[in-house]
């Protein structure tokens, strides 16, 4: 009776051991880096508040708002880490039906500024589903390529992977949004160069991409895409126009100098001269208040979490997290390129977001989904530890 009585203790002390284990692998600096950048969101949030001339915690704030839907990225972060990822790949072809099929209820129902259809309203607040949809491609690719190991040296597997990406960039292209819509191509040509694509297919399809601009700019791109791409090259020829946002930005960036205003002290947010300064612009209002000292600081924090992407991609055993970790790491690096880029004048204006900085529901849930994702592949598998 005895041995009988000892075995489910050695069963339960086993069991708690393996899940010991397992958490043991969830990686707590990518956890901190995430969680200092939406840190540094919130900041924003309430900077932006303040300098309007609102309580910060008064209803319908930015700040309250952004409060706000951090609770609810926490959440999402914590149930996508528990959920065991494996089930992805299972559900992969039924999650592209739901991207699209989100994709096509933004452009049947959703809402925007000019005419633009890229929001759905729940009661006072406004998602953007395309943000979702990002994650949700990262996810279809990562199927895709990491079933095809060793297969991508095959111009056919390459077409397969752009067949897959193409659908939902016209849905998004339709909408429009130029922005989400090059981050789509960011993720698609940074998932292939890190499966091991072939070098020789990708440089054609590349050179293929460039000889093909001259139709979109005539036949795909709006009239106001074209003036903002126009403004970039010559900015200071419309400043009152479509340059405008351009000129203010980075008469934002020149005055943050060495340490920055001061958080609240910004003229720019203050006078309210640059537009869209919570979200596409946001970076501009932190290189000012901040300085260089801060964009370094921010830097830095990117750089580290990109960095444990990186890692976790290395440490994977299934090709599937390898690929995620990937996608999301190129996701999240070309929009800190554009966005910061874009404000300085170094890159043309295209809405792209700065992730975790720019306020935004979908965006932060959607990071949150997806760095859930690469905790869920820490904790279930990994290969070695760092």
């Amino acid at each position: 009776m005895g041995v009988i009585r000892a075995e489910p203790a050695r069963m339960t002390d086993w069991a708690a051991r393996s899940i010991g284990a397992a958490w043991r692998a969830f990686d707590l600096q990518l956890a901190a880096y995430a969680g200092l950048l939406a840190i540094l969101g919130l900041v924003m949030a309430y900077t932006n508040s303040v300098e309007q001339g609102q309580a910060a915690l008064s209803g319908g704030t930015t700040f309250v708002r952004g409060l706000m839907w951090t609770g609810i990225a926490l959440i999402a972060f914590v149930v996508t880490t528990a959920f065991d990822y494996k089930w992805l790949k299972t559900f992969a072809w039924p999650l592209y039906a739901l991207q699209l099929g989100l994709l096509l209820a933004t452009l049947a129902i959703g809402h925007g500024v000019g005419g633009a259809s890229r929001w759905i309203s729940f009661g006072p607040f406004d998602f953007q589903f395309s943000e979702l949809a990002k994650i949700l491609m990262i996810v279809v690719l990562s199927n895709y390529l990491g079933a095809r190991q060793g297969r991508l040296g095959s111009l056919t597997s390459i077409l397969g992977a752009c067949v897959l990406v193409g659908p939902p960039w016209i849905l998004v292209m339709l909408q429009p949004d130029l922005g989400t819509s090059l981050v789509m191509l960011a993720i698609l040509a940074g998932m292939l160069f890190m499966s091991g694509a072939s070098l020789r297919w990708l440089g054609s399809m590349a050179g293929l991409v460039l000889a093909s601009l001259p139709i979109v700019w005539n036949y795909i791109l709006r009239d106001y895409q074209k003036q903002r791409l126009l403004s970039f090259l010559d900015p200071s020829s419309d400043t009152q126009g479509a340059g405008y946002q351009l000129f203010q930005s980075q008469i934002a960036v020149g005055s943050g100098g060495l340490t920055g205003t001061g958080l609240t002290n910004g003229s720019q947010n203050q006078l309210n001269f640059l537009p869209v300064q919570e979200s596409d612009f946001v970076a501009a209002i932190y290189l000012e208040e901040l300085g260089f000292v801060g964009a370094l600081i921010l830097l830095v924090l990117f750089g580290a979490l990109l960095f444990r992407l990186m890692v976790a991609g290395w440490r994977s055993k299934d090709p599937f997290g390898m690929m995620f970790a990937s996608g999301l790491a190129s996701m999240i690096l070309f929009q800190l390129i554009v966005n910061l880029g874009m404000v300085i004048g170094l890159m043309p204006i295209t809405g792209i977001p700065l992730p975790f900085i720019s306020h935004g529901g979908a965006s932060l849930i959607s990071l949150a989904v997806g760095l859930g994702i690469v905790q869920s592949i820490n904790i279930r598998q990994t290969r070695a530890e760092w």
